[in-house]
């Protein structure tokens, strides 16, 4: 039963001796049943009156964890001042693809925030996440995108300007396992289309992710692992990271790391979900859905573009674009030619890069004689 007590009024009366009052119970079923298809009153109705407080659990990819704990702030104080709720917002953060299984396991997460369409929609494909859900949300539910650019010592001792001064001997890259964590997919994607999109040939494209990963001294699982490892364990010579991420490890390092940014690199698309099974079983469902849309708000992408990442939002871009510097950037459709719509796309990249068996396990395989990769 939940506190509305919706649920024992569901029962059926068998006592014909009492149809009055099995008419007037009915009644009042469909009139809360009606005022719930206005979820949000009948919901923050119920809030005021008893002085509850919401709980959510956000779910989220790792390096994401400074920038909503302010949206957060910002919502809860939204959510008292124009509506007298309360709400709690927990968080949860480690490598994208570890997150998603965590939910489709059982993790009671209310919404997710994901570092790839492919992850938010294995949770979907688990029956968690509505259909269409990538249309629910504006601009594709991606309230922002970003890139990947690289982090290197102070003084850039390599001299690392471009992708292909990655594959050199001698220098160590450090990136996040692509197994479990966006980051890493989105690095080696990135990697890859460096190659194949500037002329390259797909065996090139191949032999080329080799040497990178040739100089990977260890995979972490997660971006902020991978972060650790380089800027605090100071292992590496040039770090794959999250354009916000970066920021945040050169302003953390004191002037110990400097940004680099590749004249191309890839499109990363961060997609944002009510996790729509969770939150109507919890009755969340309406202040999840509030805390989505309100990421779009003027309020909340002037956070996001503080915290360095792209906001979607056209005048917001043009209000703080000069702040983010010049990266070509590609769409990773191009990188599945003849492949229609998300599904498709990213069904193919998993099958040639990610998948058991697929192009990084290959790899993996051939630099540590036949061992399996983690």
């Amino acid at each position: 039963m939940d506190e509305s007590g919706v649920s024992t009024m569901g029962h059926p009366c068998h006592n014909r001796y009492h149809g009055l009052m099995f008419q007037r119970l009915l009644l009042i079923f469909v009139g809360i049943y009606l005022a719930g298809a206005t979820g949000w009153v009948l919901w923050s109705a119920r809030v005021r009156e008893k002085g509850t407080t919401v709980n959510l659990l956000n779910a989220a990819c790792d390096p994401t964890r400074e920038l909503w704990r302010e949206i957060n702030t910002r919502f809860v104080e939204h959510m008292e001042r124009e509506r007298g709720e309360s709400i709690a917002i927990r968080q949860s953060h480690g490598g994208s693809s570890s997150q998603a299984r965590a939910i489709v396991d059982g993790l009671d997460a209310d919404v997710a925030t994901l570092a790839l369409w492919s992850d938010t929609n294995a949770i979907h494909k688990a029956g968690l996440i509505e259909d269409g859900w990538e249309n629910h949300l504006p601009n594709r539910s991606l309230p922002f995108v970003s890139t990947i650019v690289f982090v290197v010592r102070k003084g850039n001792p390599k001299g690392i300007k471009d992708w292909a001064d990655l594959a050199r001997p001698g220098v160590q890259v450090i990136t996040p396992n692509p197994k479990t964590s966006g980051n890493g997919k989105w690095s080696l994607l990135a990697a890859y289309g460096s190659v194949v999109l500037q002329g390259g040939s797909d065996a090139e494209g191949q032999e080329y992710l080799y040497k990178l990963f040739a100089g990977v001294p260890v995979l972490d699982t997660s971006a902020r692992a991978a972060t650790m490892t380089f800027s605090q364990k100071k292992i590496g010579d040039v770090h794959l990271t999250w354009e916000n991420e970066a920021y945040l490890e050169v302003e953390e390092a004191k002037g110990a790391l400097e940004i680099v940014r590749p004249p191309i690199s890839v499109v990363a698309e961060p997609h944002v979900a009510v996790v729509t099974a969770n939150a109507k079983r919890k009755g969340t469902f309406a202040a999840a859905e509030a805390y989505m849309r309100f990421a779009y708000t003027r309020e909340a992408q002037d956070i996001i573009a503080r915290h360095h990442y792209r906001p979607t939002d056209p005048e917001a871009w043009e209000k703080h674009k000069e702040t983010f510097g010049a990266v070509e950037m590609f769409d990773v459709a191009r990188l599945a030619p003849g492949k229609k719509g998300p599904a498709e796309v990213w069904a193919e990249l998993n099958r040639r890069f990610f998948s058991d068996g697929a192009l990084f396990d290959s790899i993996y395989t051939r630099l540590h004689g036949g061992g399996k990769a983690p």
